[in-house]
C-alpha cells in the first residue's frame, strides 16, 4: 500500500500564513468586548462576542497589545473614559491579523476608539452598584458587628472545587490549632444556574441562622467571563441583606465583582478567605493570651505584696499582744474598781423596778377583785330571780312527792302522798 503524499506541519502552517495575506485582514476596525485582561509589559486579552439574548459567547479570539502601544492606548482610554483599560468592556479596536508558525492565530491591537461605550458588562456593573447605594442596601452587610471568634463558617461554593478545598486546608492546618467548624452549602458557581443556586443556599443559610456566625463564598480562580454571573443585582441585594456577615472570595486578585462591593469582607481568593478567619481567632486568641498574662502578673503582685505584709504582721505580733494584754489588764482593772458602783446603781434599779411591778400587781388585784365581786352579785341577783320563793310568793304552789317536783298529772296514781307548798304553810294530800 503506498502511503499518501504529506508534508510537514510547519509547512502546512506557512500555507496557512500565506492565505492569510488578505488585505481586508490588516488594520481592521472590530467591535468586541474585552476579557481576561493582563498586563506584563504588553497586554494580553481574548475579544469575544456575545449572543445578545443567551449571553453565551459566539465568538472568540485571542489577542495582544504590545508594550509600545499599550502604553499609548491605555494613557489615552483613561484620559477619556476615566477607566483603566480591563475586563468586561466593550471596545472598538483596530485589529491586524497574525499568524505564527509556532503559535498560531492571535490579533494584534494596533489602536483603541476610546469613545465608544463601556462594554455590556461593566456599565451593568455601574448600575447594579448605583442601584444598590440608591436603595441604601449597599453597606448593610459590611455595618454587621463580627463575633470575637466566627467558628462556625457557613460555606457557599461547588462541591470537590479546587478553591474550596484550598480553603478547607487552610482552615484545617491553621498554626495556632483553631478549631473551625464548617458546613458546606453546595451550589453551581458558574453558568446561567449560579444566581438561582447561590440565593438557594443563603435561604437555607439564612433558615439556620442561630447555627452560624458568618458565610463565605468562595470560587477559585477562571477567566472574566466565568465570574460575570457574579454581577446580578438580585444576588447582589441578597448578600447586601443578609442577617451574617459575608466574606466574598471570588477569582484572582484582579477580578472584581459587584458582591465584592457589598459584603462584609471581601478577599482576593479561597485561601485569603481562610487566612480572614484564621487571623480573627487568632487575634482572639492574642488577647486571650494577653488576658491571661495580665492576671498572673496581677496575682503574682498581690502575692509580693501580700508576703511583704505578712512578714510585716508577723513582726508586730509580739508586740500587738502585749499591747492587747495591757490594755485588757487596764480595762478589767477599771471594771472592777467599777464594779460595787455599778452593783449598787444595778440593785436601786431593779428595787425600783421591783416597786412599780409590785404596785401593778396591787391594782390589778383589786381590779380582778371589783370586777369578781360585780360577777357574784350578778349571779346572786338571778338566783334570787329565780328561786322558787319568789315563785310561791307570786301565788303559785309548788307540789312534791317522794321529794320530786310533779309538773304533769300523768305523773302522780291513786293512793301518791303529795305535798303542796305554798306562800305559808304546806298541806298533805292523798290522791284519789
Amino acid at each position: 500500500m503506498t502511503q499518501p503524499q504529506a508534508i510537514s506541519l510547519l509547512e502546512f502552517n506557512g500555507r496557512i500564513k500565506r492565505l492569510l495575506t488578505d488585505p481586508s485582514v490588516f488594520n481592521c476596525w472590530v467591535m468586541a468586548e474585552t476579557s481576561d485582561v493582563r498586563v506584563n509589559r504588553h497586554c494580553y486579552l481574548e475579544l469575544l462576542q456575545k449572543n445578545p439574548n443567551t449571553g453565551e459567547t459566539i465568538a472568540r479570539a485571542r489577542a495582544v497589545i504590545w508594550a509600545n502601544t499599550f502604553q499609548r492606548l491605555s494613557y489615552n482610554f483613561m484620559q477619556v473614559t476615566g477607566q483603566p483599560f480591563n475586563n468586561g468592556m466593550k471596545v472598538l479596536v483596530q485589529v491586524s491579523v497574525n499568524y505564527h508558525e509556532q503559535y498560531g492565530i492571535s490579533l494584534v491591537i494596533n489602536d483603541i476608539n476610546p469613545e465608544f461605550t463601556l462594554g455590556d458588562m461593566a456599565r451593568r456593573r455601574i448600575e447594579i452598584i448605583q442601584r444598590l447605594k440608591a436603595e441604601g442596601i449597599i453597606d448593610m452587610n459590611k455595618e454587621l458587628e463580627w463575633p470575637e471568634v466566627p467558628q462556625r463558617i457557613a460555606v457557599i461554593s461547588a462541591q470537590g472545587a479546587a478553591g474550596y478545598g484550598d480553603f478547607m486546608n487552610q482552615l484545617r492546618n491553621n498554626p495556632y490549632g483553631l478549631k473551625f467548624y464548617t458546613a458546606l452549602f453546595s451550589a453551581v458557581m458558574q453558568g446561567q444556574q449560579t444566581v438561582p443556586s447561590v440565593i438557594e443556599a443563603l435561604e437555607k443559610i439564612g433558615a439556620n441562622e442561630e447555627l452560624f456566625d458568618c458565610v463565605v463564598i468562595i470560587r477559585g480562580g477562571g477567566s472574566t467571563t466565568d465570574l460575570n454571573w457574579f454581577d446580578d443585582y438580585t444576588l447582589a441585594a441578597n448578600v447586601a441583606q443578609f442577617p451574617l456577615p459575608v466574606i466574598v472570595g471570588i477569582g484572582h486578585e484582579r477580578d472584581v465583582t459587584v458582591l465584592d462591593y457589598v459584603a462584609s469582607q471581601r478577599v482576593k481568593t479561597p485561601t485569603a478567605a481562610a487566612e480572614l478567619l484564621i487571623s480573627k481567632g487568632a487575634n482572639a486568641l492574642a488577647r486571650l493570651n494577653e488576658l491571661s498574662n495580665a492576671v498572673v502578673s496581677i496575682a503574682r503582685d498581690h502575692m509580693s505584696s501580700s508576703a511583704e505584709q505578712l512578714a510585716y504582721l508577723s513582726s508586730t505580733i509580739p508586740m500587738t499582744a502585749r499591747h492587747i494584754a495591757e490594755r485588757a489588764r487596764l480595762q478589767l482593772q477599771q471594771f472592777m474598781s467599777n464594779l460595787p458602783l455599778h452593783a449598787k446603781s444595778r440593785i436601786v434599779a431593779e428595787n425600783e423596778k421591783l416597786g412599780r411591778t409590785t404596785d401593778r400587781i396591787k391594782a390589778n388585784i383589786e381590779q380582778l377583785l371589783l370586777k369578781e365581786q360585780m360577777r357574784v352579785k350578778s349571779l346572786d341577783d338571778k338566783v334570787q330571780l329565780l328561786s322558787p320563793r319568789n315563785t310561791l310568793n307570786r301565788g303559785y304552789s309548788l307540789t312534791l312527792c317522794n321529794g320530786k317536783a310533779v309538773t304533769d298529772a300523768s305523773q302522780l296514781k291513786a293512793g301518791d302522798v303529795i305535798t303542796s307548798h305554798f306562800k305559808t304553810g304546806h298541806v298533805q294530800s292523798t290522791v284519789k
